[in-house]
């Protein structure tokens, strides 16, 4: 039987692989998605909108890797601290905080401005006159 220390390094050695494959899956189809979509606005129709809309869907493909990075890194840590996990659990905690941080930032600008844009079109419907029948 294993002794406490020998199955969470053995549970370790198991999930820490697994939660990595995950994390690479997402940026990976993030990736691959972005560019896609990236391909058809360039070769298609300019549209501002859509290009946002692309890096912020983008963007949360790569925070959701990130997650799982940490997740992976916090488990292997827990099982065998030294500096080097300590060192690397803390820069990609760091990273994601500011991605975060920024995605939050860009999707509430992006909010505002499609409220404002929609309260604009109502404004300008109300406006034009409708022509007698």
């Amino acid at each position: 039987m294993f002794a406490p220390a020998e199955l969470l390094a053995a549970l370790t050695d198991i999930f820490v692989p697994v939660i990595d494959l995950i994390a690479l899956l997402f940026i990976a189809v993030g990736t691959a998605i972005a560019f896609w979509r990236a391909c058809r606005i360039m070769f298609g129709e300019r549209d501002e909108h859509a290009a946002q809309s692309i890096w912020l869907s983008y963007s949360r493909w790569l925070v959701a890797g990130l997650t799982f990075q940490l997740a992976a890194d916090i488990i292997e840590t827990s099982a065998a601290p030294d500096w080097n996990d300590i060192g690397r659990l803390a820069a990609v905690a760091v990273i994601r905080t500011f991605l975060n941080y920024f995605l939050e930032r860009d999707q509430q600008e992006l909010r505002e401005r499609r409220k404002e844009h929609s309260s604009i079109e109502a404004t300008l419907k109300r406006k034009v006159p409708r022509n007698a029948e």
